[in-house]
């Protein structure tokens, strides 16, 4: 990408693939910032988003519509690649996105959960192009093209890449109204969403309920499962602060749910193995002791004839 010149860059090229509630609301706010941005998707989805466009309703952004281009298939270089697409599909979308449509000059940023995405994506479109990045947002697509945008943020952070590489995408969110920023190493930007996601997915899909039912029934495995999951993290290289994780559960609106609920109550294939199997994996390879996750996973998998 071009570094840009002024507070507000020059209009780019940006292909979004997975057009669903992250990434159709990134897709509203970067064309209505003045971007030109291809969602990819599967046919009747594109179709849709061609005639339509995509419409956001927000506290925070407003209810807008804005035009995109849609396609089955990345056909040309692009400036900035958001991945939004979930994991349990990932694979099969990456068909979407040929590598030989990434130029050398494209970022590829990956919005999904989990960590181990990241060495995926670099195996198909090489190191140097593939960024880690993370999102802190809560948005659904309740219908093809319409999302709905339940929090009052929506934060980006980015690493893994060169900071002269990564500026220009800091600046290109920015300007779209994305709180986004340079985290201080990977491991930190990938592990402190992590810390904080699996709990709330485990515990919210587990028990059917929603932000205040975690940090008020189940406070006891929440406390233990913040605990195991950033002593994972710090093993992982990401020292985090157990009790700043406990104080964002506490801050979070009362009726706030995880993806993974969502995914459960609509009879979609769970992200339990991108996010509690994760931490399992890490917590066997750095010899931490997990038993309360590993209890949840467990749960989890049962209830929802799923596994990790």
């Amino acid at each position: 990408m071009p570094s840009p010149t002024s507070a507000s860059p020059a209009p780019s090229t940006v292909a979004v693939l997975g057009p669903g509630g992250v990434g159709g609301l990134l897709a509203g706010l970067l064309s209505r910032a003045g971007h030109r941005v291809i969602c990819l998707a599967r046919e009747e989805t594109a179709s849709v988003l061609r005639e339509r466009g995509v419409t956001v309703h927000s506290a925070a952004f407003g209810d807008f519509t804005a035009a995109v281009e849609a396609d089955t298939e990345l056909r040309e270089p692009v400036g900035l690649c958001v991945v939004a697409v979930k994991q349990t599909s990932l694979e099969a979308a990456l068909e979407r996105l040929p590598e030989g449509a990434v130029g050398p000059d494209t970022v590829v940023v990956p919005l999904l959960n989990g960590v181990e995405h990241v060495e995926v994506l670099r195996g198909h479109y090489g190191a140097g192009r593939v960024a880690a990045g993370v999102i802190r947002v809560e948005a659904t697509r309740v219908a093809p093209g319409v999302v709905e945008h339940g929090s009052p943020f929506c934060e980006i952070d980015l690493a893994g890449l060169p900071q002269p590489v990564l500026e220009p995408v800091v600046e290109l969110l920015s300007a779209a109204q994305v709180r986004a920023r340079i985290a201080p190493s990977e491991a930190l930007a990938l592990w402190s969403k992590l810390a904080f996601l699996a709990p709330f997915a485990l515990l919210t899909t587990r028990h059917m309920t929603d932000a205040e039912g975690v940090r008020t029934t189940h406070r006891a495995d929440l406390v233990a499962l913040t605990e195991e999951i950033t002593a994972v993290a710090t093993a992982c290289g990401a020292p985090l602060d157990p009790a700043r994780s406990l104080a964002m559960y506490d801050a979070c609106p009362p009726g706030m749910l995880s993806s993974m609920r969502r995914d459960a109550e609509a009879g979609r294939a769970l992200e339990l193995d991108a996010i509690g199997g994760a931490v399992l994996r890490a917590a066997g390879r750095e010899g931490v002791s997990a038993p309360v996750t590993a209890r949840l996973v467990d749960e989890v998998a049962q209830r929802y004839g799923t596994r990790a």
